[in-house]
């Protein structure tokens, strides 16, 4: 389970409070309106925003003041962070290992990771040469490659029109599926959480609210979602 109790997330002095848990093998998304502090949220969970105040926890294990790299946790970000001048297959392997040194049994992870997000045969492509959704599974790639136990998406598809959305977002919860990892989701659009999200982590007026059913807050929601949600 994950733990956020009396949390204090202090992202330069935007401050979110957090007290809530998730269970093992959830998918939830995480909305609010815009500047809220859905982007904080998943950052300090990462360990790249400071928690002042509170104890973060992962199946026990007290991750609080643990260095980012050294959570059981991926991050995909806004713009995928593809390397330009790095092909498919090492973009991928940067997942592994920063210095790209590949064992044998590390780069057939890396080629099993690229065919499972469907671009067998595109390894040696660079980033330019790739459309926006195959860039993206690019990135979802190297996320699987980590195998960590929970992943954070900060709307990684949101430049994509509404059908390699879908495609994408289908993706991520079939492959989540397959290795039970954790996901948290921020997005703007509340039909993304209806699609691949059992919960919904609502942050609005500098708190992050325990989870609740997508459905009976999407189709109930309390004021602060109903403004923005139109």
């Amino acid at each position: 389970m994950l733990r956020l109790e009396n949390c204090r997330l202090d992202n330069g002095g935007f401050i979110v409070r957090a007290d809530l848990s998730v269970a093992a093998g959830q998918r939830v998304a995480v909305i609010g309106p815009s500047g809220a502090g859905k982007t904080t949220l998943i950052e300090a969970i990462a360990g790249f925003v400071p928690i002042t105040a509170g104890t973060l926890s992962w199946q026990g294990r007290t991750l609080t003041d643990v260095l980012p790299g050294e959570r059981p946790i991926a991050m995909l970000f806004q713009d995928g962070n593809l390397f330009p001048h790095l092909s498919v297959a090492q973009n991928v392997g940067l997942g592994i290992r920063p210095n790209l040194r590949l064992s044998a049994e590390e780069q057939d992870k890396v080629r099993a990771a690229i065919a499972r997000v469907g671009l067998a045969g595109m390894e040696d492509r660079k980033p330019a040469a790739l459309s926006g959704g195959q860039q993206s599974r690019v990135a979802l790639g190297r996320v699987l490659v980590q195998g960590r136990d929970l992943l954070l998406l900060d709307e990684p598809f949101a430049a994509l029109g509404p059908a390699l959305k879908a495609e994408m977002l289908d993706l991520v919860a079939e492959l989540t599926a397959e290795t039970g990892a954790t996901v948290l989701m921020v997005s703007h659009d509340p039909a993304d959480a209806r699609r691949i999200a059992s919960q919904v982590v609502l942050v609005a007026e500098g708190e992050a609210h325990p989870p609740m059913a997508t459905a009976e807050l999407l189709d109930n929601p309390p004021p602060a979602l109903k403004a923005y949600l139109g």
